[in-house]
């Protein structure tokens, strides 16, 4: 296997670790995590799954974040950032860095106290609060990996 093919492969593996994991949580754990319990109950359940996938999506954010770099070194594809029609570069690494301030900067540093606060005084309202933030990284992240597949395999996007 060439160093592109390996770089390509840990890429989408990553995402695929990444990004399922994000599906699960979004579309399973919440929703599960409320069925038939308290707001309270399920915070405290959400957190305890939550917390243990957490570093899973730190590596995998670390690992994409290493490999989508080489990739654009090893092609030479700095100058696709200038072309609007390279959208879905620029998606990859908006939604790279979102997670990667989330995971490694506002989570450690905020999130267990906001969200402990917040659940202490409204817990159905921090449970909300994390559906609609989970539904919108969701979104944001279905919308990249479809826009970077398709793109990358030769799908036209003229924009003007």
């Amino acid at each position: 296997m060439d160093d592109l093919a390996f770089l390509r492969a840990f890429h989408v593996l990553g995402v695929v670790l990444w990004i399922g994991g994000v599906a699960l949580v979004t579309t399973a754990l919440l929703p599960g995590a409320s069925a038939g319990r308290s707001a309270a109950e399920a915070l405290v359940l959400f957190t305890a799954v939550e917390r243990r996938f957490a570093w899973q999506a730190r590596l995998m954010v670390v690992i994409v974040g290493i490999t989508g770099f080489a990739m654009v070194e090893r092609l030479s594809a700095w100058n696709r950032f200038r072309e609007l029609d390279f959208w879905w570069m620029h998606a990859m690494v908006g939604t790279w860095l979102v997670f990667a301030l989330l995971l490694f900067v506002l989570e450690p540093l905020l999130g267990g106290r906001l969200l402990g606060r917040l659940a202490e005084r409204a817990p159905a309202l921090a449970l909300a609060r994390l559906r609609r933030l989970h539904a919108a990284l969701l979104a944001l992240s279905l919308v990249t990996i479809f826009g970077a597949v398709a793109g990358s395999h030769g799908a036209g996007w003229h924009f003007f």
